[in-house]
């Protein structure tokens, strides 16, 4: 029998030809599907890490496949916002706590198939530079992102950056993306000499406690609130604090209000104890990667350990990797040096100084690459006679006019580069 022009055979053939069609028709089929599927998938954010302080942080976001990635900032509170394709994350609690510059980090979907990640700052901050880069095992991306502390009139200065572009920064072009977010470097406007004031220690950490029961962090408060008085009545300067109460603070946070406020200059007040008996008076000190001293090493040393008493890793990256911070950094030393000469000139006609008053070593609340930084030890605790003066208003009230002095002549020299109020 013939059938559509096949025998026997040639129908078995035939049959043969059509069932291996069919058979290649579902294997398209499902590869298309699992192709279909694996696009429809979500990404996926493995993990979500923050390392650094409250000067500098870096975020790193892993995934599994590559990201399509949009940024903007927002302000009342500072906040970055990143935003995703339909996003599943896959990330532990623990690494989402507050740290260093960072005070809260929150993520969810938004619609429309876009996932949002929100960090918001302590204050203002700085995106430095968000890198979309592929991991070197081959296993997936990561998302990396450098910020900073900055000022208000910086973030607001990034803003304005951002509303005359596109009104959210975009990811470069996909493969390895990095991208260097352009330095914000508006001017000044009205800026008057600024001072910030750091009292030593506070909340949990007293600090010294003297002969009689004095404790170092009231006397730092007292001594501290003084200055900023006399400051505040000479009419020249902005004057800010630290701290104003009671309160524990981070050694970088106390350096992230000193550049938040793009201060002039940072005074750091402090009143130690020793063992060498017989010593006493002020001491005036700058930073630097060596100490000048045994003694000042050991000073230094104590007031670096102020974060252990809330539990607080301490690191202390040395690395130098941008050569203009560098050059930053050597001018800022410049000019803490010469502000810690005038100050001991200023408090050698007022109050006892000790031998060698100016000295140095590397205080880590000193180390703000651009704000000239001293730390001034009023005194030792240790000392009956300078307990007795450090708790006495009319030996503060004169050490306190001295140093008034020293900034006066300080700005002034600088008067070039700031304007008078």
């Amino acid at each position: 029998m013939v059938v559509a022009g096949f025998t026997g055979k040639g129908r078995r053939a035939g049959h043969a030809v059509f069932g291996a069609a069919v058979a290649l028709l579902f294997v398209v089929l499902g590869l298309v599907l699992s192709s279909g599927a694996r696009a429809a998938a979500p990404l996926e954010l493995t993990s979500y890490k923050m390392a650094g302080d409250a000067m500098k942080m870096r975020i790193v976001m892993n995934f599994d496949r590559e990201p399509d990635v949009k940024w903007f900032l927002l302000r009342g509170p500072n906040r970055l916002v990143v935003d995703l394709p339909a996003t599943r994350f896959a990330v532990d609690a623990k690494d989402l706590k507050a740290r260093g510059l960072v005070r809260a980090v929150r993520y969810g979907d938004v619609g429309e198939g876009v996932s949002r990640m929100i960090v918001t700052g302590k204050g203002p901050f700085a995106v430095d530079r968000v890198d979309v880069l592929k991991n070197d095992d081959g296993q997936g991306y990561r998302i990396a992102i450098d910020m900073s502390a900055s000022s208000p009139r910086e973030f607001e200065a990034a803003l304005a950056i951002q509303a005359q572009t596109t009104g959210a920064t975009v990811s470069t072009d996909k493969g390895d993306r990095v991208a260097t977010v352009p330095k914000v470097a508006a001017a000044k406007p009205d800026h008057r000499f600024t001072i910030v004031l750091d009292p030593g220690h506070g909340g949990i950490d007293g600090g010294a406690e003297g002969l009689n029961g004095t404790v170092e962090k009231n006397v730092t408060l007292a001594f501290a609130q003084e200055l900023r008085d006399k400051l505040v009545a000479v009419g020249k300067y902005d004057v800010f604090m630290t701290r104003d109460d009671d309160e524990f603070l981070r050694l970088d946070d106390r350096v992230r209000i000193a550049r938040q406020h793009e201060a002039d200059l940072l005074i750091s007040i402090h009143a130690d104890t020793i063992s060498v008996k017989g010593i006493r008076g002020a001491t005036v000190y700058t930073v630097s990667d060596k100490a000048s001293d045994p003694q000042a090493q050991a000073l230094a040393d104590r007031e670096n350990l102020s974060d252990q008493f809330a539990g607080m890793e301490i690191k202390d990256d040395k690395e130098v990797t941008d050569i203009l911070i560098d050059l930053i950094r050597r001018e800022t030393h410049g000019f803490s040096m010469a502000f810690a000469h005038t100050l001991v000139g200023e408090l050698s006609t007022s109050v006892g100084l000790i031998n060698n008053p100016q000295r140095s070593a590397g205080f880590r609340v000193l180390k703000a690459p651009d704000v000239p930084s001293v730390l001034v030890e009023l005194g030792y605790l240790s000392n009956e006679k300078d307990e007795a003066q450090l708790v006495n208003a009319d030996w503060r009230a004169k050490a306190a006019q001295s140093i008034s002095n020293a900034v006066a002549l300080f700005a002034a020299a600088k008067s070039g580069t700031v304007t008078g109020g």
